[in-house]
């Protein structure tokens, strides 16, 4: 059975589909032969709760239950912050915090991740992620995950600059955040970033992970972050800011 047909790369696992725009739970019943009360119950979908763009659902038993969201928040040391103090990371690490999430992966199961922000965006972030947790939204990897290529990870604060420039990210100040930055690329001109998902840049696909407007980037502009797949000068889809940098 195959869902959302898409490039092997992106392809999501047979037993899932992801939800797109006009769809409900009687059209996707109908479509894959499968009980509504059976989706409800196995997403754990209440009855009258629209279903989310974006959002995965699972089409067959899942072992046990999505365990219930957490969360807690958490101080760093300037050594996690920032490693090399020779960079001079333009915050200090008493003001970032580690946000503990969980979330759902591409192979539709709950783990533990985290990612650091300032401590003003904290509880905001936290928000956001349990929203996306609600929703079903599937994030591809973040920290603690060990992972070859660092393009699959989610990831908020991070000392660097902007690329190509001797300026700081709005990363450094851990006031950004990318989400799945290979499903969400960002391009400008001919540049891509990353440079592998090029595949992505169909953005009238719904395929695991990618971010429309009309689906799960609420969860984060609700809460006073800039989105960059609205941006003009070039679409950085990935990339939510709170000062639209």
């Amino acid at each position: 059975m195959a869902a959302n047909p898409a490039p092997a790369t992106a392809a999501p696992p047979a037993t899932a589909y992801i939800i797109r725009p006009g769809d409900t739970l009687t059209s996707i019943s109908r479509r894959y032969d499968v009980r509504v009360a059976d989706l409800r119950e196995w997403n754990g979908v209440r009855a009258g709760t629209p279903l989310r763009i974006d959002g995965m659902l699972r089409l067959t038993e899942p072992y046990a239950p999505l365990p219930a969201w957490r969360s807690r928040i958490e101080t760093v040391t300037p050594a996690e912050a920032n490693g090399d103090p020779a960079k001079k990371c333009p915050v200090p690490a008493t003001e970032l915090r580690r946000i503990h999430v969980k979330y759902l992966g591409f192979d539709g199961s709950a783990h533990d991740g985290w990612v650091i922000m300032h401590q003003t965006l904290a509880t905001a972030t936290q928000s956001a992620f349990a929203d996306l947790y609600r929703w079903r939204f599937p994030i591809m990897a973040m920290p603690p995950a060990v992972v070859p290529d660092k393009t699959v990870l989610t990831l908020g604060y991070e000392c660097r600059f902007v690329a190509g420039t001797t300026k700081w990210s709005q990363h450094s100040y851990g006031r950004a955040i990318d989400i799945n930055p290979r499903q969400n690329p960002m391009i400008r001109g001919d540049y891509l970033d990353p440079p592998n998902s090029r595949t992505w840049l169909a953005r009238h696909k719904h395929w695991p992970g990618m971010m429309h407007e009309n689906g799960v980037v609420p969860a984060f502009t609700t809460r006073g972050f800039f989105w960059g797949g609205r941006w003009t000068s070039l679409k950085d889809y990935m990339h939510f800011s709170t000062t639209d940098l």
